[in-house]
């Protein structure tokens, strides 16, 4: 059978409304440093009539953390300068500190503020403003593995580099934006737009889709250093092109930035600096995705080809598979095809490291694997073998194999017998967390549970609780106060001597093993 053909890129661009449904986007394509071909197509705000044009400022999200980690590299020259000031910020920290570097590569065992909102009692659409974010990272007691083992995202990290930044010298984040990048690249409208509630050029962000209908997102929370910055498609194509111009340069900002890192083992990593490194059809890749509730924007950058791709919606379509298709495009790579995969894959797992459940959901041609934020896709690639770039799952008779190369985590796991129903009154009642001070209610309802988290930031609203295992269950949060929400979060029971339920151990990819204390 012959290869499909690689797509024109000209076509793959015009696909994008069509593929990427929603009010409005705009992508751009570079080869050495020069735009070779650019889009911009619907509309900035639907019920303004506004067309969205290549001028027009987007939030690019947490495509902003690469610009706050060289801005600190620029002015400082290594991370190590701001370490004497982090114990500042963590005062309460019980577990070994973090390293700023590692904070910078995602390596720092904290867990991420924006998960912890839900389990604080927030409410998707209040306003969590310029002085909320540091009192929180600041009660972090524990984090949830040893810094420098392994890699969870984790706004935290970038959240406190300002504050780390502004202790050293003085100096307020946008000023070394300015200094260091937007001006020397040539971006000339790019702005810090740190308060979300109010988007730059009278955009609007959607939430919903395409059989739903869109509708303006609400979203009040105050972002720097882990995101914040609006920029147009001209003044990411200014940064794309500063990047080639500088490629040659060993000082140059964005080779430092993408420089290879490992973990504290000597483990390879995937993240530097605010930028994942990954590949496409062999070609390596570095870039970052963003997600605020609204909007969606993903840049790539393929160094040795000299191509780079950038692609931001005003909506919540997946601006990280429409820039890896431009990119295949660009590179001249055809579509990948791939194989049913064989049956059985269907169950569940618990890792033993996490305490997460490891989920797999067969689909026509690949296996998602539900276990962080959102599911990956796995292809099977030898019998009893589903793999991705950075995933390999094996089949070790009812136990199965996990190798994820970006987390560092190298597993085996048990099945987890798969129960649909089951009854909640035994572990209805109320739960007390000592680390945080938070607190969940659990409620059963003619076989029907749901939680209700209370905080420092409130009461949330009622999450239903599903059966997943014996005494282990899911809360799916699908809206949170950051976007995406945090993804499924891993319920544990946990029975004292005579069988009766002394607390339970809650956790999710981003927040793992939090210990409650049933109060009654």
């Amino acid at each position: 059978m012959s290869r499909p053909s690689p797509l024109p890129l000209a076509e793959a661009l015009d696909l994008l409304p069509r593929r990427f449904a929603g009010p409005g986007g705009v992508a751009v394509v570079l080869k050495d440093g020069r735009e070779v071909a650019a889009r911009a197509w619907g509309y900035a705000s639907l019920e303004t009539h506004q067309p969205m044009t290549r001028a027009t400022r987007l939030p690019i999200c947490s495509i902003s953390k690469q610009f706050t980690c060289g801005a600190l590299l620029a002015e400082f020259g290594s991370p190590e300068a701001l370490d004497r000031h982090l114990p500042e910020f963590l005062p309460e920290l019980q577990s070994p500190r973090p390293l700023v570097r590692q904070m910078c590569h995602n390596q720092s065992g904290l867990r991420d503020y924006w998960a912890m909102t839900v389990i604080e009692g927030a409410k998707a659409e209040q306003t969590f403003g310029k002085d909320a974010a540091v009192p929180m990272v600041a009660a972090i007691h524990e984090g949830h593995f040893a810094p420098g083992s392994g890699y969870s995202y984790c706004n935290c990290n970038f959240r406190l580099l300002p504050e780390l930044i502004r202790r050293a010298n003085g100096r307020d984040l946008v000023d070394l934006y300015h200094q260091h990048i937007w001006g020397p690249a040539g971006m000339k409208t790019a702005t810090l737009t740190a308060d979300t509630r109010h988007p730059e050029d009278g955009v609007t962000g959607y939430e919903g889709r395409d059989v739903t209908g869109y509708f303006p997102a609400d979203n009040g929370i105050y972002w720097v250093g882990d995101a914040g910055i609006s920029a147009s498609l001209d003044d990411m194509l200014a940064y794309e092109a500063w990047i080639d111009a500088t490629r040659e340069d060993e000082a140059g900002l964005y080779r430092r930035l993408s420089a290879p890192v490992t973990f504290s083992d000597g483990n390879p990593a995937l993240y530097s600096f605010g930028l994942a490194h990954q590949t496409s059809g062999g070609v390596k890749l570095t870039g970052h995705g963003g997600a605020l509730r609204g909007f969606r924007a993903q840049r790539l950058h393929a160094a040795e080809a000299r191509i780079s791709v950038v692609v931001m919606f005003n909506h919540e379509a997946s601006a990280h598979d429409a820039a890896h298709f431009l990119m295949r495009a660009a590179l001249g790579q055809p579509e990948p095809e791939y194989k049913q995969p064989e049956p059985g894959w269907a169950g569940q797992w618990l890792c033993p490291g996490t305490g997460l459940i490891a989920r797999l959901e067969p689909a026509e041609t690949v296996v998602k694997l539900h276990f962080a934020t959102g599911a990956e896709a796995l292809h099977q690639i030898a019998p009893g073998v589903l793999a991705s770039d950075e995933t390999r799952l094996e089949r070790q008779g009812d136990h199965l194999h996990m190798r994820r190369l970006r987390d560092n985590i190298d597993t085996v796991m048990a099945p987890l017998a798969v129960l649909e129903l089951a009854d909640g009154t035994g572990i209805a009642g109320r739960y007390h967390c000592a680390e945080t001070g938070a607190s969940l209610r659990l409620e059963a309802r003619d076989k029907a549970v749901f939680a209700l988290f209370s905080g420092r930031l409130g009461e949330g609203r009622m999450e239903p609780v599903l059966a997943a295992g014996p005494d282990v269950w899911l809360i799916r949060t699908r809206r949170s106060m950051d976007a995406p929400a945090p993804g499924d979060w891993t319920l544990q029971i946990r029975r004292d001597g005579a069988g009766r339920v002394a607390g339970l151990t809650l956790g999710c990819w981003l927040a793992r093993g939090l210990d409650y204390e049933r109060q009654g």
